[in-house]
């Protein structure tokens, strides 16, 4: 996740006078105001709990009203602020931090903390609703959706709550996991859009997990949903001769075969985004990313109109980066980006190491419109839409076995996409050369 505070506000307090608010922004879109002295009571409580040599600097106060150049320097102190925060393994896990910005969104929004229904998207187009409050964070919701499945405790860590965006076609486009320092009913209310949805979906890239996950029958119809569901949508790839087979399977009710089945077959697993621009292999070049099995897979139109693929295993990535860049509205000011003027770009950037002896960085770049939203989308193929999603809420298995729960945190890797991608099958499979899995070279190298 990509902190930012792009511009400040002037806004007019209870007693009548005015203060500077900084709006802060998660990839590229606003999740809460805050004001100076808000952030400040933030670092000296992280400063009281973790001490100095810990926590980033922050910009001193001042005794005169600050001026527009002083409020410009402020912001980008506040911005850097917040990112060294966010990113620094220990501050920005903690529910110091995490609390902070709920509070901070849900005071935002103005939404008040009461009961209210949520629903959540299942795979295959199901909706389960759940009572939850306002304020409940995403681990909150995450285990009430649970709960409502039937599906295990120790069975929870392996499935995460998803930001997507549904445009006409029914196509879906990821716009990020949903994290803790987020309330996911405020989240989603925010953006006044019912093409929004937050879904639920596994959230590791090892399919070894698979294997546990397939014990438990509601996690079992799960995995199976969403297999079926990345299929229609073109996200695995399947020939018809690997169609026919499914379809038999899915007729006898074989899902666990299915799913072995699935996990042979081409970006099985993976996320797929809509278009983004990189410099790999040549600047400007257009690519459509997937995420999964531990890697990002490029599918690269050339400038030539020639197309090659690639993968960047994750372990062979020594570092990486997230920016944002926004155009300024016409006349200047620090008005809220709510302009369909206003354009964000969001930049991913990771130094690969290509060879031995050689890193070079490798950058992916998504504008948004945050009023104006493309509307991007995959299309299944026509071959492919005799697999239909099945019935998710059997019964569940009062015989299963407990599985060992996951001891370390999954992640996934987040990227937003800009417009609408192409179907599968327009996509050649020409191989960058080598694929980057060089012989001889470990992951202790790095």
């Amino acid at each position: 996740m990509h902190f930012s505070i792009p511009e400040t506000e002037v806004r007019s307090g209870e007693n009548g006078s005015t203060y500077v608010a900084y709006n802060i922004h998660v990839n590229g879109v606003l999740h809460c105001r805050v004001r100076y002295s808000q952030l400040l009571g933030l670092h000296e409580q992280i400063k009281k709990e973790y001490g100095n040599n810990v926590v980033p600097a922050f910009p001193p106060k001042k005794i005169f009203t600050l001026t527009p150049a002083e409020v410009e320097q402020r912001r980008e102190q506040l911005e850097k602020y917040m990112q060294a925060v966010r990113q620094d393994p220990l501050l920005g896990a903690s529910e110091m931090f995490n609390s902070f910005l709920r509070k901070a969104q849900q005071e935002t929004q103005q939404i008040p903390t009461e009961e209210v229904a949520l629903e959540i998207c299942l795979s295959n187009g199901q909706k389960v609703t759940v009572n939850i409050l306002t304020s409940d964070q995403t681990e909150d919701v995450l285990e009430a959706v649970a709960s409502k499945l039937d599906l295990p405790d120790d069975l929870v860590g392996y499935f995460s709550l998803f930001l997507v965006r549904e445009g006409v076609d029914g196509g879906l486009t990821f716009v990020r996991k949903l994290q803790e320092f987020e309330l996911p009913y405020v989240s989603i209310t925010s953006l006044r859009s019912s093409e929004f949805h937050i879904l639920l979906r596994k959230s590791y890239w090892d399919m070894a997990y698979d294997s546990d996950v397939m014990e438990n029958r509601v996690g079992l119809n799960l995995l199976y949903a969403q297999t079926v569901s990345d299929i229609e949508r073109g996200w695995i790839l399947v020939n018809k001769d690997q169609h026919r087979q499914l379809k038999s399977l899915q007729e006898k009710g074989s899902k666990k075969e299915f799913i072995r089945l699935g996990q042979t077959l081409k970006y099985f697993g993976y996320i797929k985004f809509d278009p983004c621009i990189t410099d790999f292999p040549e600047k400007g070049c257009h690519v459509i990313v997937s995420a999964g099995n531990n890697e990002l897979n490029f599918h690269v139109k050339l400038p030539n109109e020639q197309m090659k693929e690639g993968s960047f295993k994750v372990t062979r990535m020594r570092c990486w980066r997230v920016t944002s860049s926004q155009v300024p509205v016409a006349n200047g000011t620090t008005n809220p980006c709510s302009s369909a003027k206003c354009e964000v770009k969001l930049e991913l950037a990771f130094e690969y190491l290509m060879s031995k002896d050689r890193l070079q960085w490798v950058t992916i770049t998504s504008p948004q419109m945050l009023r104006k939203r493309h509307n991007g989308s995959i299309h299944r193929s026509d071959s492919q839409q005799a697999v239909k999603s099945p019935p998710l809420l059997d019964s569940p298995d009062p015989n299963r076995e407990q599985i060992v729960k996951l001891s370390t945190k999954l992640s996934s890797v987040s990227l937003r996409g800009i417009s609408a991608s192409n179907s599968a099958n327009d996509i050649s499979g020409n191989d960058f050369h080598g694929n980057y899995a060089f012989e001889g070279i470990g992951d202790d190298d790095l």
